[in-house]
């Protein structure tokens, strides 16, 4: 499965920057449903957060999935990679 790649970042309340990635279907192209599942992991989170912002989620490339991925997107339509801030 090719996936597409949003690049994202989100400020949280204590002034760390969140850096994750919101991984769908390459097939998946309208972006609020991309921001909304963005907004439902920030709203997951146990701290608080500046709100979501489109400004700070942008398309950056499309890659090849592993097979935990592809399971994720198939089961619930997105995956988040966690990289900076997260937890």
């Amino acid at each position: 499965m090719k996936i597409a790649v949003w690049d994202t970042y989100v400020k949280r309340q204590n002034g760390l920057r969140m850096h994750f990635d919101i991984l769908v279907s390459e097939e998946t192209l309208d972006e609020n449903q991309i921001y909304g599942y963005g907004k439902q992991y920030i709203d997951s989170k146990p701290f608080k957060t500046e709100a979501f912002d489109s400004k700070r989620c942008n398309f950056c490339h499309i890659e090849n999935a592993t097979f935990e991925i592809e399971t994720a997107i198939r089961d619930k339509g997105f995956y988040i990679l966690e990289m900076e801030n997260c937890t």
